[in-house]
């Protein structure tokens, strides 16, 4: 699965460019998770990989990328990149679409946006049931949202489901979507974010465990460990392969 070596600024950049040209794209913000779905998934694996861009959501990953030779790698948080990203879209008046959540969250985030951003434009907030849709129920989101002018679209309706729904609105809604994960609740207060200081041990999934681990625990019991196994397999191979070619 690809990862992007970028930055806040590299990454709001190109989501602005691309809105205020009316391209449909869509921003995966990549962590332990999403790489592992990929990895047991060839189709979510080319979901992924048909993105515009692909961040380092999860510190892990950014350690992984260096280990492998890519200095400048750094994080690109999805609720960080979130904030950045409405920062500039007040501020080119560029209209935004929340899509996930509760109604609930999505007012609280929507306030927390006009709070911090006074004269963002937010004309679209849809919370869809939280089940499979039907196609009309799909046609009829999708046309709100083309209707409303938005530019861009952040989508939180939780990994993989929102990169296969960014994918699968890929050229139909003229946006940069961008999936954000649970950025909705943890802007709104409704959900708590790890310390600054945690995050950056690599230790935000354990926060997380210890606040949800009925919702939790299974996805870290099959996936971490895994991911450390499979790294390090990756690593001692482009090791070898860096010696060989040197040799």
């Amino acid at each position: 699965m690809r990862v992007d070596a970028t930055n806040y600024a590299d990454a709001t950049s190109r989501v602005i460019h691309w809105a205020q040209a009316g391209e449909s794209r869509y921003v995966c913000a990549s962590n332990v998770h999403m790489v592992m779905e990929s990895h047991d998934s060839a189709e979510f694996k080319t979901v992924v990989n048909g993105a515009s861009l692909v961040t380092s959501d999860g510190v892990p990953l950014v350690w992984a990328l260096k280990m492998l030779g890519v200095p400048d790698a750094s994080r690109v948080y999805g609720p960080t990149l979130t904030l950045h990203v409405s920062e500039w879209a007040a501020r080119e008046g560029l209209p935004v679409a929340l899509y996930g959540g509760t109604p609930e969250s999505l007012e609280a985030f929507a306030e927390v946006l006009r709070q911090k951003y006074p004269g963002i434009q937010l004309p679209c907030l849809i919370a869809p049931p939280f089940r499979p849709l039907t196609a009309a129920e799909d046609d009829a989101y999708t046309r709100q949202i083309v209707d409303s002018g938005a530019r861009i679209v952040f989508v939180g309706i939780g990994c993989p489901k929102q990169e296969r729904w960014m994918a699968a609105h890929a050229g139909r809604i003229p946006a940069v979507m961008l999936g954000i994960g649970a950025a909705f609740d943890f802007h709104s207060g409704r959900v708590r974010q790890a310390p600054a200081v945690v995050q950056r041990l690599g230790l935000e999934w354990l926060f997380r465990l210890i606040m949800e681990p009925k919702r939790l625990w299974k996805r870290y019991a099959k996936h971490n460990p895994r991911f450390v196994a499979l790294f390090f397999r990756q690593w001692l191979t482009s090791k070898g392969l860096g010696q060989s070619r040197s040799s």
